[in-house]
């Protein structure tokens, strides 16, 4: 199991938290996720044969948030 903390901008409610999550949690191999407006990340838990950690990238950037390097 591999681990990754984005740091995310642009999450500002409830809603956000949830969009994002949602979205991660599509993709395959996805075995936990968390948003955290306040602390302005987004932590997955995932399987790297099924999924990649530029995939969460690009589902959390497709939600419409910022990652940040």
């Amino acid at each position: 199991m591999e681990k990754i903390n984005l740091s995310v901008e642009g999450m500002v409610c409830g809603h956000c938290e949830i969009a994002v999550q949602d979205a991660v949690r599509k993709l395959p191999g996805i075995k936990k996720v968390k948003a955290s407006r306040r602390k302005k990340e987004v932590f997955a838990e995932f399987d790297a044969s099924q999924t990649t950690a530029d995939e969460i990238i690009t589902a959390v950037k497709d939600t419409g948030y910022q990652v940040i390097d």
